[in-house]
């Protein structure tokens, strides 16, 4: 299992769009959708930070991941330029695999 996790903070004016794009039938879910190995996408709220998010996407491995991205890199980067628009701050928590 290889798992990518992301913090994204919408614009408050950007909440529906965000939670919409992001969420699990959004269009980051369609997109990996098509990749072989995508396991799914959780869309996680803070409690007491209500516009901080999480994302955990899952996927059978690195190498199902960045074959995806390789393939589909212009759909990818079309999506994020589209959804920078949407969000405040975003960072990379990091990218993890499952420990023994």
């Amino acid at each position: 299992m290889y798992v990518i996790l992301w913090e994204l903070e919408p614009k408050p004016e950007a909440v529906a769009a965000f939670e919409r794009a992001y969420g699990p039938d959004g269009d980051w879910v369609r997109l990996f959708g098509t990749g072989a190995g995508y396991r799914g996408t959780e869309l996680l709220r803070d409690l007491e930070k209500p516009r901080r998010y999480i994302t955990i996407d899952r996927w059978d491995s690195r190498e199902a991941y960045l074959g995806f991205v390789a393939r589909a890199a212009a759909e990818y980067d079309a999506l994020d330029k589209r959804c920078q628009a949407l969000t405040a701050r975003e960072a990379l928590i990091g990218r993890f695999d499952a420990a023994p």
